[in-house]
């Protein structure tokens, strides 16, 4: 892992180097050419086939392209219109060979440098190619990513062999890396059908891999690697009557993970491959099997078939299911055989496995010392026997249900003299019947372009279904993240990135817990910092959100903040091959709720939120090209109260009061002295409203029901306690309670049927849009009249009552 890091770091310097010398000489005339009969072709195109905000160009005679193809016995000059082309244009290099009649002398034209022994035809015999070039090679080429391609194609009955020099190849698996950016990407044929063997690094064990009928090979190198070679040889061998054949050297102890072709998907039907392995004599080989599938056979039996040299019952005949053999001596080869596949289901055969080298193994216990003090170059590599089934593995969901287990690295390893590069946790989870809950010691922060991580070390989340991965993000302690949930399988991998994590990883740590299972992909909860922006960005940030998944966040606001929500383009740019792409911005507290369409609309400008809500987007089946990638801002500010709203709130009620009560000392008074009753007037001169909820009717001009006899001091003033049925009911007094119930734990499901606008969802103390508006028009207020003579009848006809006063019989 050191090696690995200390090639990146090589690499990596390289590339400031290059771009240094860049941005001084500017943009720069490049020349291509390729001679007549190299069965070469160049292709350089987009790295998007949408363009990009700032656009680059190729530049040919004056005239701006985005795509450039040259042929065999072409010569093309060409320059870019920016200074920085390897973030928008990517290479292709690729070579046709075909070996059916193939003279010698042509091995060279091809980019092979031949043997002196090299036969007149490579039908007849041994035909050894050599070493494989590059051509053109990388100081003729713009600084651009490359990918070289060798497609090699022979007759049905002749072996190609691919020989790698060291330092040998290492498989990767779904979700994999390499370090400095190098890959080789290896596959074979079947007829017309091309079936992929695997996906290398660097510093690995295999040596050799043999193929029938025809290989292609593509290798990957990144714009700032200085690699200026192919670093392997092809030569056709006789018929392996097989797929492929794999050579893995071991020089001493070590483990390698390999894996069958088309992994994670199916394996050919009926097809065999094989791997062999070259193992020093003195050391012991076990085998595992870290994941596998069988598929439903209509004929034959899928199996594995071991040939250990000194056997007397070769080949020894496993099933995928059984224990593997362990503490093997010396050379071994294992084989997968598949078989014929039920034509109405054909299920899946693949397989994941595991071969760890060490020395022989007793029952009695031993004391092993590892100096490493004086070592600078080299990795230690130390994991547990891979157990079938045990407790560490979630089996059984009534088990593992809510039981929490800690992500820590074990302090032995600390305090070992070398430096930690990473250590993974694979998390295993019962399919479709429970999920995964991460929680970290301290809060996280997601790893962005806008905001980076600056610590010492981080974790990297990714879920590891075959055929549905999905990488989480980055993460380092310092953040706003306090809970990651993933719907299935995952790896965590903690990650350092100086010498003093060491101090620091021993303080931290995760703790994970298996919940109840859910449909969303993640779910993060999210409590911002009152200091801090908060960045978040969607999950598989440079290839896009899945087809048909779903990611929620949790925003926590505190009831003395508001949230604003921003959101970093105008639009998602997403286009929908199928289905529809919502997303919706929820607050459960108000019920409140926005959904919008993110194929076509444009994205929501910057809002505020005074409560909790939940961001939710949903993936459709975008167009090639389109996908969806969403990246958010989060900021908390205090909430402010205008005094002068209050205050003259305050004093106008403190003004009614005061008005009421010289009012109501006033009737008393009267009615000392004149004994009669008073009498409600209408006044429209002056505006001053009703404090009630209730609304008067317009047009009363036209009768008198807004006369009436007042007979008590209730009765004057008590109207204003009373419904539209004329009982009595108690005043509306607003009163502030903070929300104490519990946030919904469930993040917001968008609508089988969901119009392209926003919509939003009136709360409980909204009106609907079509309520009528409060009338501003109509004012009363109360006095009392002139000494005029009124009649003896008593009235108790409410105020707001729309109908005619209704004599009462008299007392």
């Amino acid at each position: 892992m050191a090696r690995s890091a200390c090639g990146f770091s090589v690499a990596l310097l390289w590339a400031l180097l290059l771009g240094t010398a860049r941005l001084l000489r500017g943009t720069e005339a490049s020349e291509i050419v390729l001679p007549v009969g190299s069965g070469v072709t160049v292709h350089m195109k987009l790295v998007s086939p949408a363009l990009p905000v700032k656009p680059c160009y190729i530049v040919m005679s004056r005239q701006y392209v985005t795509e450039l193809i040259i042929s065999p016995g072409e010569r093309k000059s060409f320059t870019f219109s920016c200074r920085n082309p390897e973030k928008f244009f990517v290479l292709k290099i690729e070579k046709n060979i075909e070996l059916k009649d193939l003279p010698a002398s042509d091995s060279q034209v091809l980019g092979f440098k031949a043997s002196a022994t090299t036969a007149k035809y490579c039908m007849l015999g041994p035909c050894p190619f050599g070493e494989v070039r590059l051509q053109p090679s990388t100081s003729e080429l713009p600084v651009l990513n490359r990918t070289f391609i060798w497609d090699v194609r022979a007759h049905k009955s002749i072996g190609l062999e691919l020989q790698f020099a060291t330092p040998r190849l290492r498989q990767i698996g779904p979700g994999e890396s390499c370090a400095d950016g190098v890959t080789h990407a290896i596959s074979g044929h079947i007829d017309a059908t091309e079936v992929k063997i695997g996906t290398f690094c660097s510093n690995g064990t295999v040596s050799r891999i043999k193929m029938q009928e025809g290989v292609k090979m593509a290798l990957h190198l990144p714009w700032f690697h200085p690699r200026n070679f192919s670093g392997f040889s092809i030569a056709n061998r006789s018929s392996i009557k097989r797929l492929c054949i794999i050579e893995s050297v071991f020089e001493g102890e070590g483990s390698a993970t390999l894996m069958s072709a088309n992994y994670p998907g199916g394996f050919p039907e009926d097809e065999l491959m094989t791997w062999q392995f070259v193992v020093p004599a003195h050391l012991r080989a076990s085998v595992s099997f870290l994941n596998f599938n069988v598929s439903n056979c209509e004929r034959k039996e899928e199996r594995v078939e071991y040939y250990i040299p000194g056997s007397t019952t070769n080949p020894e005949v496993f099933r995928l299911e059984d224990k593997q053999p362990g503490n093997m001596a010396g050379n071994f080869n294992l084989s997968l055989q598949g078989c014929d596949q039920d034509a109405q289901s054909p299920g899946i055969l693949r397989l994941q496995f595991q071969v760890l080298v060490q020395r022989p193994q007793n029952e009695s216990n031993k004391t092993y010392t590892v100096d490493l003090s004086q070592e600078r170059a080299m990795s230690l590599t130390i994991e547990p026997r891979p157990v079938k089934h045990g407790r560490r593995g979630c089996l059984d969901h009534r088990y593992c249900y809510k039981k929490p287990f800690s992500l820590r690295v074990p302090p032995d390893i600390l305090q070992l003299p070398v430096q930690l590069h990473d250590f993974s946790w694979k998390l295993l989870v019962p399919k479709d019947k429970l999920s995964l809950m991460l929680v970290p010691g301290q809060k996280l922060q997601q790893h962005t372009r806008e905001k980076p991580c600056n610590t010492s070390f981080g974790y990297h989340v990714a879920g590891t279904t075959p055929g549905e991965e999905l990488y989480f993000g980055s993460f380092c302690p310092g953040g706003s993240i306090e809970k990651i949930r993933v719907k299935q399988n995952s790896v965590v991998t903690l990650r350092t990135y100086a010498p003093s994590s060491q101090q620091e990883v021993s303080k931290q740590g995760l703790t994970g817990s298996f919940i109840p299972y859910f449909k969303e992909e993640g779910i993060f909860t999210v409590t911002p910092d009152t200091k801090n922006k908060v960045y978040l960005r969607s999950p598989n940030w440079d290839h896009g959100l899945p087809a048909l998944s779903s990611v929620s966040w949790n925003i926590s606001v505190p009831s003395n903040q508001v949230a604003r929500l921003t959101f970093f383009r105008e639009r998602s740019g997403l286009a929908c091959q199928s289905g529809r792409a919502f997303m919706i911005i929820q607050e459960p507290q108000t019920r409140a709720e926005e959904i919008f369409s993110l194929e076509e609309e444009i994205l929501p400008k910057p809002s505020f939120h005074h409560h909790s809500f939940w961001v939710n987007i949903s993936n459709c089946s975008p167009m090639n090209g389109k996908q969806l990638d969403l990246l958010f801002l989060v900021t908390l500010t205090p909430k402010t109260v205008d005094l002068a709203v209050i205050i003259g709130a305050a004093g106008g009620g403190a003004l009614l009061l005061f008005a009421l009560g010289l009012i109501i000392c006033f009737v008393k008074k009267k009615k000392k002295v004149d004994k009669g009753p008073a009498v409600g007037i209408y006044n429209g001169n002056v505006n001053t409203q009703v404090p009630r909820t209730q609304k008067f009717q317009k047009r009363r001009k036209d009768n008198d029901s807004h006369v009436y006899a007042v007979i008590d001091d209730t009765m004057v003033y008590g109207h204003l306690l009373q419904d539209s049925g004329g009982s009595f009911t108690q005043p509306e007094v607003d009163t502030y309670r903070p929300f104490q119930g519990p946030m919904g734990n469930c993040p917001p499901t968008p609508p089988p049927i969901v119009s392209r606008t926003p919509t939003a969802k009136f709360t409980a103390d909204e009106l609907a849009p079509s309520s009528p508006p409060e009338s501003e028009s109509e004012p009363y207020t109360f006095s009392h009249p002139n000494k005029v003579e009124v009649g003896v009848r008593e009235t108790g006809i409410p105020l707001l009552n729309i109908q005619g006063p209704v004599e009462e019989t008299e007392e």
